[in-house]
């Protein structure tokens, strides 16, 4: 099991996440596939930790399954811009910290996590879209 670590990344968390979901228990290579073609910046980012968790266990994309793909809020830049009648309203530029863990395909399935992974993939809140 290898883990890759990308901290104070220029990136909203709840965008982020959007995309950390999709591939979370998916096939490592099959993953940065389709991260590719995804038209969004948390994709780009997402890729390149993969892709790097991947390097930091020398495993074999192909065989790699992500184990977990957590986007967490890190600190929020604060700014400000001018307004009218000489006011200054606040910008807020937040930052994530993304943390990505990848096993074996073998590894995971002896692993006691590979029944939490089985479960997130069916989530409760995937049915609620369906109804």
């Amino acid at each position: 099991m290898s883990k890759a670590l990308l901290r104070f990344v220029r990136l909203s968390p709840t965008k982020a996440r959007l995309i950390a979901r999709q591939i979370q228990g998916m096939n490592a290579e099959l993953a940065i596939a389709s991260l590719e073609f995804t038209p969004n910046k948390a994709a780009r980012v997402l890729s390149k930790v993969v892709a790097s968790a991947v390097a930091n266990g020398s495993l074999d994309a192909k065989s790699a399954l992500i184990v977990s793909c957590r986007v967490d809020a890190g600190p929020v830049l604060r700014r400000s811009i001018p307004r009218a009648k000489g006011r200054a309203t606040a910008i807020r530029k937040p930052t994530s910290h993304v943390f990505v863990e990848v096993a074996e395909g073998k590894e995971m399935k002896s692993s006691k996590s590979h029944k939490k992974i089985k479960q997130k993939v069916s989530r409760a809140w995937d049915k609620k879209l369906i109804r």
